[in-house]
């Protein structure tokens, strides 16, 4: 009995949560059938409403999935593998579980469903996982990259109304990899933020600041979702893009993204972010003169993206969300899009 004893003094009991067993009855599984039916029935105890509702569509879709392909013991137990190093592979400054919802399409998916557009508004985009706090603060045709990250690219434009009237202090928050394809807090070394930065609009809605051309770069190659997206015959690499967050009183927040056009990888984005509306042209500028006015060290050329950016009042945004806007009546802004 002492051996015993000191064995049980070693291990973490589990604790009941204290929850009687259900006051129903519940037949005991004698098929397959009979385990989604059971199931449903305790589910259906959720308080919760809208908790209930997506637990009972999630039970009979993951059931119903499993009885379709006939899931294997074998299969069965891999899926557990890889969730559970999925999990493994998350650190604080790498979400592989984020990875995996984007290359599932569901990132993309929760966040058209959740950001409907009308009215010429700009498009959402999936955020990505690079994004931080701490961008400094710039004025305008200031430049978010410290020199020699990339070719010169100077970023243009208005942030409108859908009437087309400017909004002024409206608060941009950008960022983008350098010319290596990499985020600036993906290196070990990182004393200073670079390639972000934080700025305001001016009195007639303009903004405009220093960047680099982003390059297309690979998502992380050495985790579960890498080997995933190999057995599907998918490659991993993004297109060429620059991430904005623009926000402002009274109106919705726009997490959005611009994708140069020309990129091999747009329609095959791994992470499905890429909007039609959200392709842009980038002009070759060739004017060493210009460039030094726009505050090029080096001079020389540069590429000119000029978008501007349409929000949506949060008003609008309810009412698109709950359907009561009709499309044929929308009004079309005249933007730098056009």
């Amino acid at each position: 009995m002492g051996d015993f004893d000191q064995t049980r003094d070693n291990v973490k009991a589990a604790v009941s949560n204290g929850i009687s067993p259900p006051n129903f009855e519940l037949p005991i599984s004698d098929s397959p059938d009979s385990i989604t039916a059971n199931l449903l029935k305790l589910v259906a105890q959720t308080p919760n409403p809208r908790l209930k509702f997506i637990y009972q569509l999630l039970v009979q879709h993951i059931h119903a999935f499993i009885k379709e392909t006939n899931l294997s013991t074998d299969e069965w137990m891999a899926a557990i593998t890889f969730l559970t190093s999925v999990g493994q592979k998350c650190t604080s400054s790498r979400q592989e579980m984020v990875v995996l919802s984007g290359v599932l399409g569901v990132s993309a998916l929760v966040d058209s469903l959740n950001n409907p557009v009308g009215w010429g508004a700009t498009e959402n985009c999936v955020q990505g996982p690079f994004y931080t706090e701490d961008a400094e603060e710039l004025e305008l045709g200031d430049s978010i990259a410290s020199e020699g990250k990339g070719e010169y690219m100077y970023v243009e434009g208005r942030v409108l109304t859908t009437e087309g009237e400017p909004i002024p202090n409206a608060v941009i928050e950008t960022w983008e990899a350098d010319r290596n394809g990499t985020y600036d807090i993906q290196y070990a070394d990182r004393t200073r933020p670079d390639c972000r930065g934080r700025l305001r609009t001016q009195g007639d809605g303009s903004f405009g600041y220093r960047a680099v051309v982003p390059p297309p770069y690979a998502i992380p190659g050495d985790g579960p979702v890498a080997q995933l997206l190999i057995s599907q015959g998918r490659h991993n690499t993004r297109p060429n893009h620059l991430h904005m967050i623009v926000k402002a009183p009274g109106y919705r927040k726009l997490v959005t993204a611009l994708y140069p056009e020309g990129c091999d990888y747009l329609s095959s984005d791994p992470v499905f972010g890429v909007k039609k509306s959200l392709v842009v042209k980038l002009e070759q500028v060739d004017d060493d003169e210009e460039a030094r006015r726009r505050g090029f060290p080096r001079g020389g050329s540069f590429k000119l993206l000029k978008h501007d950016i349409v929000l949506l009042t949060e008003e609008q945004s309810r009412a698109l969300k709950d359907g009561v806007i009709n499309k044929s009546e929308e009004p079309h802004v005249h933007t730098n899009k056009d």
